[in-house]
């Protein structure tokens, strides 16, 4: 049987990121919901989604986000994950305020500290112990994301202490975009890969991405997971951008079956980060 790839689409951009001509950042209830079941079509299998407003700002209001949501399931059965992340002036609190939507089954879990633009994305410990216990309060699988190597082993500490459950789920994120993780080469994601765990599994956000090479070598590489989508980045090709993110799911779609994989069904990646088991499904 050939290796199933989850396929993560991330759809709404940054507030303050320019948007190309002819590219269309979706951010009403309408917009996403439509732009996501263009992408499930496609082949996507979870959406990444911040609870935002309609301006794309984030907040700790759900009220445009559970009307995505039950726009979302009306059309599709992709598994939605939620983030904890972004830098803002929200309190811990209120940036997992997605942990009280019951439909988030998987959540973003940011693993330290990192320098954006001429600021700091703070996540400490403390923070991140707290997050994690929301998350298994909530029964919501953690992707934990890694933006350096000492992160690797900031997993394994929590894990040791039990605040995350094993096997682990890594989302590593490379690029050359604001915040100041690992540049994008295929060496620095060997690093990352030859110091996790045995039996985890893994991902790959390439952040401000000029084309999918590196999506490409993650797959090649053993990830089970992928990402594209506006909050990412424009372009699937140097020099080319999107009209909207079905276009970048189905590039990357053709990419992973050139690759001799699938794209997973959302069962099938409910399967790979065992959302039914952690909530008590078949």
């Amino acid at each position: 049987m050939k290796r199933k790839i989850v396929v993560t689409v991330a759809p709404v951009c940054h507030v303050g990121k320019p948007v190309p001509e002819g590219s269309k950042n979706p951010l009403t209830p309408e917009e996403i919901a439509a732009d996501v079941a263009a992408c499930a079509a496609e082949g996507a299998s979870m959406v990444h989604l911040h609870v935002r407003d309609l301006t794309g700002e984030q907040t700790f209001d759900l009220t445009h986000f559970s009307r995505t949501l039950d726009l979302i399931a009306a059309r599709t059965d992709l598994v939605i994950q939620g983030s904890t992340g972004g830098l803002s002036t929200l309190s811990l609190e209120e940036r997992s305020v997605c942990l009280n939507e019951p439909r988030v089954e998987v959540a973003s879990l940011n693993m330290g500290s990192v320098n954006f633009g001429e600021s700091v994305y703070i996540n400490t410990l403390p923070e991140i112990r707290y997050w994690a216990a929301r998350m298994r309060e909530a029964k919501v699988v953690p992707e934990m994301e890694l933006f350096d190597l000492s992160m690797v082993e900031t997993c394994t500490k929590l894990a040791d202490e039990g605040v995350l459950d094993r096997p682990m789920h890594y989302n590593f994120c490379l690029g050359t975009g604001t915040a100041s993780n690992l540049s994008d080469t295929p060496r620095n994601l060997g690093y990352m890969v030859s110091l996790m765990e045995k039996g985890a599994d893994w991902g790959l956000n390439n952040d401000s991405m000029k084309d999918l090479h590196m999506l490409g070598c993650a797959i090649s590489m053993g990830a089970s997971v992928v990402r594209v989508g506006f909050e990412d980045s424009f372009y699937y090709e140097p020099g080319k951008t999107a009209p909207n993110n079905a276009f970048l799911v189905r590039r990357l779609v053709e990419l992973v079956r050139a690759l001799g994989c699938e794209p997973a069904t959302p069962a099938e990646a409910r399967a790979i980060f065992g959302i039914d088991k952690l909530r008590g499904k078949r």
